[in-house]
């Protein structure tokens, strides 16, 4: 082959990226890119970074409390009665103290604390 050849094949040839069209990898359309361009608008490049990031985060959504004083054993300091959720004792009309989460015994009908049908935990 000669010189004058070469050069002339050369410059019918399309260079590698003259001409070359490629697909929007959001929209689907061709495009021929520019430089390092990958999307064919500015709005697919934008939907294409909301795509990577996950759009908006979904709403946090806080449960609303529950109150425990209803499902809380409570001890009298004077007497030692025992009472489920109520915090004022019958007999002393005195506030008693929290012993702990807990309800009424099936066979009894006393207070009692999980920890105290339970028992002592079991560590490490």
């Amino acid at each position: 082959m000669t010189r004058s050849r070469e050069a002339r094949e050369a410059r019918e040839a399309p260079s590698r990226h003259d001409g070359v069209t490629m697909a929007c990898p959001v929209c689907g359309r061709a495009f021929t890119p520019g430089g390092r361009r990958r999307y064919c608008t500015d709005a697919c490049r934008a939907a294409a970074f909301r795509r990577r990031r996950g759009g908006h985060p979904p709403a946090i959504v806080v449960p609303t409390a529950a109150s425990r004083v209803p499902v809380t054993v409570y001890e009298c300091d004077g007497c030692g009665e025992r009472a489920v959720g109520v915090q004022r004792c019958d007999g002393c009309s005195a506030f008693m103290r929290r012993v702990g989460i807990g309800g009424a015994c099936p066979c009894c009908d006393a207070a009692v604390t999980v920890a105290e049908l339970i028992g002592p935990e079991v560590g490490p």
